[in-house]
């Protein structure tokens, strides 16, 4: 696959970022609580991620993934604990930095498929000489260009998921969360989507990806295994299979291995 995309060269000439040095994790979560009233979703949890490699977040549903991704792209606030993103707290300041592509899609159906990827960028206030050589460039990235006057309303389920991964990164974000990217894809969909997400981190990004299969959990670079709004094991998908002591392990026995021992974060 030829891209013509370097995710680090774009900055948004409208912002002044603060400092934030290179060998700052992209991401770092400090003893995080969030309870929906009185049921508590997010328990002290605490998580580094190292920039530039795809760390998957793998656990049942209900287990605090999508909870943990919105407050991290700060649609919810903790209640308890700190997040930094390129070590920065999340702020304004360093909302242009990242993309996030929702469960369920928000694109505008009535609109053509550039039009909605032309409106993300001008949301991420991507600068107007360089808005329709990006939405050319994502567009062909996710295999989109050639139906870009469709209507939305028009495409198949898979056709939108790339529409939304496209809108997730025209603006060449640094740190880009996806969430359950692959759900509802037919089998050749996830391998192409895993593609796309090869070719982001070879260009520098950071991808945080929630997932609860193990297929997808396989092509990430670490893992997070989480189970009742916490971390129970960390590391890369060799290292937590290993943990094991069985050769033959598959990620679904590391995971049940976890559970069953009661091992806390760290000990992969």
């Amino acid at each position: 696959m030829q891209v013509g995309i370097d995710l680090r060269s774009v900055q948004d000439t409208t912002v002044t970022m603060p400092h934030n040095r290179p060998d700052d994790p992209a991401v770092e979560v400090d003893r995080v609580s969030f309870s929906y009233d009185s049921l508590r979703v997010l328990d002290e949890l605490s998580l580094q991620v190292p920039r530039g490699i795809s760390f998957g977040l793998l656990g049942p549903n209900g287990a605090g993934k999508t909870t943990l991704i919105r407050l991290l792209v700060g649609l919810l606030m903790p209640k308890a604990g700190s997040i930094r993103l390129l070590g920065q707290p999340p702020s304004r300041q360093t909302a242009h930095l990242i993309g996030y592509m929702p469960q369920l899609h928000s694109l505008y159906s009535e609109l053509s498929v550039v039009q909605n990827v032309d409106f993300f960028a001008q949301i991420y206030r991507v600068a107007r000489d360089q808005r329709a050589q990006l939405v050319e460039e994502v567009l062909k990235l996710v295999g989109m260009w050639t139906r870009r006057s469709d209507p939305v309303q028009k495409l198949s389920g898979g056709m939108k998921q790339r529409v939304s991964l496209a809108c997730a990164i025209v603006h060449r974000p640094s740190l880009l969360f996806l969430d359950e990217p692959t759900v509802g894809l037919d089998p050749e969909l996830r391998v192409t989507f895993w593609d796309y997400f090869a070719t982001l981190t070879r260009q520098g990004a950071t991808l945080i990806i929630s997932s609860h299969t193990m297929d997808d959990a396989a092509h990430c670079d670490r893992l997070a295994f989480m189970r009742d709004g916490k971390v129970i094991a960390e590391g890369a998908p060799v290292e937590l299979r290993q943990a094991t002591g069985r050769a033959d392990a598959t990620l679904e026995d590391a995971f049940l291995h976890f559970v069953r021992s009661g091992k806390k974060q760290g000990d992969a």
